[in-house]
């Protein structure tokens, strides 16, 4: 990991900024970015969109986000919470049919689900069940918040960065 203090002030501004909106609850993945600082500036200023400029609300966002760090296994993604709009008890069951989650809620918690663990198996239907409850700019941002979120836990599981 690069130490924070032989970072670019920008990087650590960018860390900074991160923390205290809840989106970076570690600098440590970020330590390790730091290799290549004008890449690492890019994916948190990727991540900080989704924060700032979302469709999505926070506790849709945030369960997303658990779900697809209950598939990765990512330590660091599990135990961070990004929003008090989820609660210890929803991230108790997070399954995809419980009743303690909005029809919507549970239609992307089933997306977010096969996208990171059988992405294979996601077909027209499961599009047509997510656009009952999300426009199309909506789904397409699951879409992608899903995919950033896999593939930020996966590096960070990869890196031991947690």
């Amino acid at each position: 990991m690069v130490p924070l203090d032989e970072m670019p002030a920008a990087l650590r501004d960018a860390i900074a900024q991160g923390r205290a909106s809840r989106m970076l609850s570690s600098s440590r993945p970020v330590q390790v970015w730091a290799h290549r600082p004008a890449l690492a500036q890019a994916w948190l200023e990727l991540m900080s969109g989704f924060y700032r400029d979302s469709l999505l609300d926070e506790r849709l966002r945030e369960l997303l986000r658990l779900k697809i760090a209950s598939i990765t296994t990512c330590q660091a993604c599990q135990l961070a919470r990004k929003s008090d709009a989820v609660s210890e008890e929803d991230i108790a069951c997070l399954a995809t049919d419980s009743e303690r989650f909005t029809p919507a809620e549970r239609a992307a918690l089933r997306f977010a689900e096969l996208f990171a663990g059988d992405y294979m198996a996601i077909d027209d239907g499961h599009y047509a069940r997510m656009e009952e409850f999300f426009s199309s700019a909506q789904v397409t941002e699951i879409n992608m918040f899903c995919a950033l979120m896999l593939a930020g836990g996966r590096m960070t599981y990869v890196q031991q960065a947690y």
